[in-house]
């Protein structure tokens, strides 16, 4: 799949208020810095259609993009930035079960992960939530452009013995980079083979 056409297509502080379209729905999720802005603009072939910020879990908002004019990518806030209030890592956490449980149109979620961290129990412990939600996702490991290959080999293997302890079957990983536009096409296939597989279900 290539993407023809982006646009930002609205903000939204409540699930009741994202947009009323009966369309695919790939919500991209992950601790805050991780670099959804950055890999979302890169998937959009657009600088700035999301604005990235210099202060991590600024964003509390659930941003909707429009894509070929048929399905949404869906930015969700950041998670996990210790110097956010109390207050607000609640809204956090209330628009990320509100969105999950009731936004009908969510496919799939991407879970982004910072590939140079060692396995951070917040992620594994947010994966385990999203699954209790029976919610399906995969793993988009970013950032790949700041280590070297062997240490990116080493990290997945740490990961992926993670994974095989707390999971019968892992969720499928992907590795990118939006500097270096490496994952892209991956990523993109699997959203389209996701809107096929349901055409067929």
């Amino acid at each position: 799949m290539k993407i023809h056409s982006s646009e930002f297509y609205t903000s939204s502080n409540k699930v009741s208020e994202c947009p009323d379209k009966n369309l695919p729905e790939f919500a991209f999720i992950g601790r805050s810095n991780v670099g959804k802005s950055s890999l979302i603009n890169s998937l959009c072939n657009k600088k700035s259609i999301a604005r990235t910020s210099s202060k991590p879990g600024k964003t509390l908002l659930i941003n909707h993009f429009m894509i070929n004019n048929s399905f949404f990518i869906v930015d969700l806030p950041g998670y996990g930035f210790a110097k956010v209030s109390k207050k607000e890592k609640e809204k956090i956490k209330d628009i990320h079960e509100n969105y999950f449980k009731k936004r009908k149109q969510l496919f799939s979620a991407l879970l982004l992960i910072d590939i140079r961290l060692k396995p951070q129990k917040i992620d594994l412990e947010y994966m385990e939530y999203m699954n209790r939600l029976f919610v399906p996702f995969i793993l988009i490991f970013t950032k790949c452009d700041k280590l070297k290959k062997s240490e990116i080999n080493d990290n997945i293997k740490v990961y992926s013995k993670k994974l095989e302890s707390n999971w019968e079957i892992g969720p499928r990983i992907i590795i990118s980079s939006a500097k270096n536009r490496i994952g892209l096409d991956e990523i993109l296939k699997f959203i389209d083979e996701s809107k096929e597989e349901s055409k067929l279900n």
